[in-house]
């Protein structure tokens, strides 16, 4: 039996020697390589924190102890060491292991965070009430712990300096952990990372590294040559203990450098941790895909998520197909060449969004803001009125985090910014907080925000471009992860909507396409026409103010159905039905959609699937309408 399979709870760790540890630190290594490797997930920043995991539940007693992780993508070896190795085989399967925190799996998962920068603010909760019950820690071993974990990329987003300056101020234990590798999804980037660039390159660090050569072994890399891991660092810890610069300003204690890939050391750091009594910053260098070649060479995001892929190199099993995104970063660097005013702004999420092209080609008018939604939608504002047009690219459900400054930032002040939002409706995987599936109820609101969904490659293309051409007010346009469809080309057009399939028939049923469910419409109205219902598709192209001409087709119709994939509620299909009631039309709506719920992760179509995003639950909608059944 190997180490790993002895590992069913923190506790079974307490006991392993420093040989036995580096053993079970090449064992996780070798698990995380052939597990995610065959169901995809984050594989790179799990790889970054096998020594670091175990320090924490060596030295803490989680859950009496609470272990938050920021973000959650890093807990795959906590999963592990808390007694579910036997399921990664499932990892991120429909009603399989979550690749984020579940508290549905464990009550070792405290927070179900996979949005970066909360976990400090959920620190600074749990402190205060444990604080106030007479049960935190106080610069005693006794009582209960507090640690969060806080990659350097979570620590470039607001939120969580907002959290600090109310940690700082309080004598309140709480135990930060930075896991140092210099990187989010890619290198981080702003005045954070330069100052901890520095604090990795003091002359006390270097002494802490030499004084560490007093024992090297040699142990196996996964997938590659050996290693040099550093043990016994104990000495000139004292050394290291010392406030540093903008920490000492803020009135954290401040532990650090610590070489994250040595347990020794970090469980020495966690330790001396304990004995504040107040709270600590302990700031660990990791590596993000320590320990496996194919990780360590990939200098674009060290294999921070893969799908499918080779485990002895890391490639892809199969080729993908063009996706949106690829659309996308096509067409803003053909736009980028027309118009130098056109400018690209990410949140530490460059390639993922489409991005990495346009940089490469512009890279002055390019800009990452690091984790910062908030600050790039208002930075954005303030460069449409310099005259620039610049281009927010983020996930959809990111733009979340932005409300209020697309609201008011961009929206009151009629700002010619343009929000692309990648990954819009079901993504699956990754869970509940990655569906992109309230932005177009959300950003609605924002008076004459227009907001367009493309329903294929083409339309992405001229509805981006359009977007471009819009200097008076935000724009959006959003589009689903995955591979994109073919083509589907309107066989007619009413004004700016497109007719996708017609009838000769006077008032039939209007089927109301939004965006990349065009395709699903469509067979779903062919199985409708089987059954000896006729149905108009159309597509409105833009969906945000409702277009007149939409209200004059939902007048000529004998019923009405919106299909969307977004939530139902303040949705396109809702906004359509207010608009037909104040046109004073008065005939059977109904808005197809997602559920006011958080959904389940799981393969993308079981989700849209149980969420009836296909045609035969479409097509029965259509046809109880028609017979008069659904009320």
């Amino acid at each position: 039996m190997s180490l790993l399979d002895s590992i069913r709870q923190p506790s079974d760790l307490n006991g392993l020697t420093d040989a036995q540890l580096a053993v079970l630190s090449t064992e996780i290594r070798g698990f995380l390589v052939d597990r995610v490797s065959a169901t995809g997930g984050h594989l790179g920043p799990n790889l970054g924190v096998v020594e670091l995991t175990l320090a924490l539940h060596r030295t803490f007693d989680s859950p009496r102890d609470a272990i938050l992780w920021d973000t959650g993508h890093q807990s795959y070896v906590h999963k592990m060491v808390t007694g579910r190795s036997d399921q990664f085989e499932s990892l991120r399967q429909t009603n399989g292991l979550s690749g984020y925190p579940s508290r549905a799996e464990s009550d070792h998962d405290i927070i179900e965070n996979s949005h970066a920068s909360t976990a400090l603010s959920y620190a600074d909760g749990i402190a205060k009430a444990w604080a106030l019950r007479g049960q935190l820690a106080s610069g005693v071993k006794t009582g209960r712990h507090v640690v969060a974990v806080v990659g350097d990329g979570a620590l470039t987003g607001g939120m969580a300096w907002e959290a600090l300056n109310n940690i700082a101020g309080s004598d309140r234990q709480v135990i930060i952990v930075v896991n140092d590798n210099e990187r989010s999804y890619a290198p981080t980037i702003g005045g954070l990372a330069h100052h901890l660039a520095t604090l990795r390159t003091t002359d006390g660090y270097e002494r802490f590294l030499n004084w560490g050569k007093r024992v090297v072994k040699r142990t196996p890399m996964v997938g590659g040559p050996t290693y040099d891991a550093l043990h016994g660092l104990k000495k000139g810890v004292k050394d290291m203990v010392a406030p540093q610069g903008m920490f000492e300003d803020l009135g954290l204690k401040y532990i650090g450098p610590i070489p994250g890939h040595d347990i020794e050391a970090l469980e020495f750091a966690l330790d001396r941790a304990k004995s504040f009594n107040g709270p600590v910053i302990v700031h660990a260098i990791t590596e993000k895909g320590h320990g496996y070649r194919p990780a360590e060479l990939d200098e674009a995001d060290r294999l921070h998520g893969i799908g499918v892929s080779h485990p002895a190199t890391g490639k892809a099993v199969s080729a993908s197909a063009p996706s949106w995104t690829s659309v996308f970063s096509d067409e803003i660097v053909k736009a980028g060449a027309i118009d130098e005013g056109v400018v690209a702004i990410t949140a530490a999420m460059l390639a993922p969004t489409g991005l990495e092209a346009f940089a490469r080609e512009y890279p002055t008018r390019t800009f990452d803001v690091g984790i910062a939604e908030q600050h790039a939608a208002t930075s954005a504002s303030g460069m449409a009125f310099a005259g620039l047009h610049p281009v927010v690219a983020v996930y959809a459900t990111f733009i979340n985090r932005a409300f209020d400054q697309v609201l008011f930032d961009a929206g009151m002040h009629r700002a010619g910014v343009t929000f692309v939002l990648d990954r819009a409706g079901i993504t699956g995987p990754d869970g509940a907080s990655h569906n992109g599936m309230w932005d177009m109820s959300l950003l609605a609101i924002v008076p004459d925000i227009r907001i367009a969904a493309p329903r294929d490659g083409q339309r992405l293309r001229d509805l981006f471009n359009e977007a471009l051409a819009i200097t008076d007010g935000p724009s959006v346009v959003r589009f689903p992860s995955g591979a994109v469809p073919a083509d589907i080309e309107a066989v007619t057009a009413h004004g700016s909507i497109d007719v996708l399939r017609e009838v000769d028939l006077d008032r039939p049923i209007l089927v109301v396409a939004v965006g990349a469910t065009a395709g699903v419409c469509l067979v779903a109205a062919e199985l409708a026409a089987e059954s000896g219902v006729e149905v108009r598709v159309v597509d409105p192209r833009w969906v945000a103010p409702v277009p007149q001409e939409l209200v004059e087709l939902v007048a000529q119709s004998s019923a009405v159905v919106t299909v969307e994939d977004n939530i139902r509620t303040g949705g396109v299909g809702s906004r359509l039905s207010q608009a037909a009631r104040d046109a004073g039309v008065d005939i059977p709506m109904r808005d197809y959609g997602l559920p006011s719920e958080f959904l389940a992760h799981g393969k993308r179509g079981d989700v849209q699937s149980d969420a009836g995003l296909v045609p035969d639950q479409i097509a029965a909608f259509v046809i109880a309408l028609r017979s008069g059944s659904l009320t």
